[in-house]
């Protein structure tokens, strides 16, 4: 995307309707047409001071790529972000020149927006001039701030103060594709739905399905969909975010889940109990090693994880396998004229993604139903504990002890481990990478790869230019990133309690089927809206987050940074008349290197298997994917990093939803199978990508 023909259009666009508006009679001049007019003013004037600033970014973002051949750093992702918005606006101004004087023109509708666009280019702006102040800041190459604490503070800071809701509003997921908009617009109504009767009496997902009949508010009125859901990430605690991420845990969804994916003939949930293990060290298969079951914070406990397999293979149906299952009967399709397949000479094991404090391999299952049948592998999936309940190192120990126990136990799970690979996205590849670190340290065989989706690698919140992104990300702000983070490290300052048993499952399943039909709901109105008659204008008078632009004095009382940003004069970002309370990881733990990889030294990562990554674009976590592989290659080691375009974090969970997010879950495939070394497919081609 060349960004001089989009600030060029951009230019021409403004100037139309400045001219439209100046020709304009008293008697059409109305209140919307004057608000038009004062937006393309500023956005004239936000463009005029961008193109110089993108130009510089232009010039340089390329030292910031892990190679040449795959372009991908944080700030080619704002500046992405920022053109994405352009083209936005550009189309509405071009849509209100060509149809101003139509008489089915929307002036209100089409007001409200500009004015949200605008507001959005405002504050990426904003984000701008801070990534600026990073390029400054930090050395050529370097994406984060690793020793500028000031730097850091200043950016949390101004996440805290700075208005977002504009980014969940009319403009939500303006920069993701297309098809994912409306699955992005579902998820923010059924949150802001969610969090309006979080914490009142209700059983199972009661609360869930109340709160969403009343969810059309937030439907017709996206100024207050977006003022709400800035309240709920900046203002509720962990326990409504476990309860809301954990909906997808259900079992009325997961049921849903599974008859939408492939069939398989072996899915059931094993518990294997705290006992040591004797594993032959890899220098020398002579002499063993005794490996403890987990023991922090509790002492031993069992590990949970989840066997999937397209096709029954020799092992799978053993009395010994079966005793360790958690279902009754266990979930095996055993026809009788069907002789079990051969034991795979490859095994994967799986590690789930959920900021360390949500889900299990149910959430995960679609996926890995799908890569079970493409690759023809059987597939151990950890339900490791999550946090806060359980920080570091407990997920850690026990997805330790569950790799050495496939290791051992190989036989019993349709696999004969001559080629193992480790495989996981977000907190999952994570703890890939951390279990064969600790694999390593302890002398044992290694996994034979890993594949690491969007993995975090740096949990701190260290300022970079793709963490900019948490301002305007629907799924990752940088609120709920810190709590998750704080949570892992056992810094977690909410109190947490497991949530109740649902009473039976006839409730259950009428509650999750009330919330399963608002939710389609959601989606169709939506879309619907677009289509019905305009809002009455005013009706966002009312909201209570009403962005503000801050002046010296408001920013003094405040303990506003402005001044300390340096942002040019006569420009500040909106503020949010409710600020953020985003708790820094300031605790040592948070920098140890079985928690932050990105931090290891050396000795703890020579020796690593190969890492494929498969990072996104606009993820706000693609600097930690960068410059882990950047190190990893300095190192030596054998490392690769596909960056796609146009998905947001956690797009393996959205495969089939849009075209990019199944050519994304292909690039994973595609890099497990060269760990496995199985020739892809004779009539696919290799995805390809930017």
């Amino acid at each position: 995307m060349d960004y001089k023909l989009v600030f060029a259009s951009l230019k021409q666009t403004c100037e139309d309707n400045i001219s439209l508006f100046s020709e304009l009679s008293d008697s059409t001049y109305s209140p919307a047409t004057q608000r038009l007019a004062t937006c393309i003013k500023q956005i004239q004037e936000h463009g005029q001071a961008l193109e110089p600033v993108v130009a510089s970014f232009t010039a340089v973002y390329h030292h910031y790529d892990f190679d040449a051949q795959m372009p991908g750093n944080g700030y080619r992702s704002l500046v992405k972000v920022l053109l994405s918005c352009l083209l936005h606006i550009i189309q509405k101004g071009q849509y209100i020149v060509a149809n101003h004087g139509s008489a089915f023109f929307r002036e209100e509708h089409n007001a409200a927006e500009m004015e949200a666009y605008c507001s959005a280019l405002c504050q990426l702006r904003a984000l701008l001039h801070l990534a600026q102040r990073l390029i400054n800041d930090n050395h050529c190459g370097q994406l984060y701030s690793l020793h500028d604490r000031e730097l850091s503070n200043c950016f949390v800071q101004e996440y805290s103060s700075m208005h977002k809701a504009c980014f969940y509003g009319r403009c939500l997921g303006f920069q993701f594709s297309p098809q994912l908009r409306p699955f992005l617009q579902t998820v923010v109504i059924s949150m802001v739905s969610y969090g309006e009767t979080f914490g009142k009496q209700q059983s199972g997902l009661g609360i869930a399905a109340l709160s969403l009949l009343t969810s059309g508010k937030y439907v017709i009125d996206p100024e207050l969909r977006g003022a709400e859901f800035e309240r709920i990430t900046q203002n509720l605690d962990m326990r409504f975010w476990k309860s809301f991420w954990n909906l997808t845990e259900s079992g009325l969804i997961t049921g849903f889940t599974r008859m939408a994916s492939n069939q398989v003939q072996v899915n059931f949930p094993l518990t294997i109990p705290p006992v040591a293990l004797r594993l032959p060290l890899a220098s020398d298969p002579s002499l063993s090693i005794t490996v403890s079951p987990p023991v922090a914070h509790w002492g031993p406990g069992p590990v949970h994880m989840r066997l999937i397999s397209y096709d029954l293979r020799d092992g799978q149906d053993s009395e010994e396998l079966l005793a360790l299952s958690r279902s009754d009967p266990p979930s095996i399709v055993h026809l009788p004229w069907v002789q079990p397949q051969p034991r795979s000479p490859s095994l994967l094991i799986h590690f789930h993604g959920g900021g360390f404090v949500a889900q299990t391999s149910k959430s995960h299952e679609n996926y890995l139903r799908s890569w079970s049948k493409l690759m023809s592998v059987p597939i151990l999936s950890v339900d490791y504990s999550l946090s806060p309940e359980a920080p570091f190192p407990r997920a850690l120990e026990e997805c330790f002890y569950a790799y050495c126990w496939a290791l051992k136990n190989c036989h019993l799970l349709g696999s004969t481990a001559e080629r193992v690979c480790l495989a996981g996205d977000s907190a999952g590849g994570n703890l890939c990478i951390t279990v064969s670190m600790k694999a390593l340290s302890t002398g044992i065989r290694v996994a034979d790869g890993i594949m690491a989706a969007y993995p975090a690698t740096l949990l701190t919140t260290d300022a970079s230019p793709s963490r900019l992104l948490t301002l305007i990300d629907p799924l990752l702000p940088l609120g709920v990133l810190a709590k998750c983070l704080n949570a892992y490290a056992g810094a977690c300052v909410d109190a947490v309690t497991p949530a109740a048993e649902c009473p039976n499952l006839s409730a259950f399943c009428r509650d999750t089927a009330v919330l399963l039909g608002d939710l389609t709901q959601g989606a169709s109105n939506w879309i619907q809206s677009f289509l019905g008659p305009a809002r009455a204008s005013g009706s966002s008078s009312s909201l209570a987050l009403t962005p503000r632009r801050a002046s010296t004095s408001s920013a003094h009382a405040r303990g506003d940074p402005t001044e300390a940003v340096g942002y040019p004069e006569g420009f500040a970002p909106l503020r949010s008349e409710s600020l953020a309370f985003v708790n820094l990881t300031s605790c040592p733990l948070i920098r140890n290197p079985f928690v932050s990889p990105l931090l290891a030294p050396e000795a703890l990562l020579r020796g690593l298997p190969p890492v494929h990554i498969v990072a996104s674009a606009l993820d706000a976590l693609l600097d930690d994917s960068v410059m882990f592989a950047k190190k990893l290659r300095a190192m030596g080691q054998p490392v690769s990093l596909t960056v796609v375009e146009d998905l947001p974090h956690g797009f393996l969970s959205l495969s089939q939803l849009a075209k990019e997010t199944d050519v994304a879950t292909d690039v994973c495939v595609a890099r497990m199978r060269e760990i496995f070394h199985q020739e892809p497919p004779k009539d696919t081609k290799p995805p390809g990508l930017n």
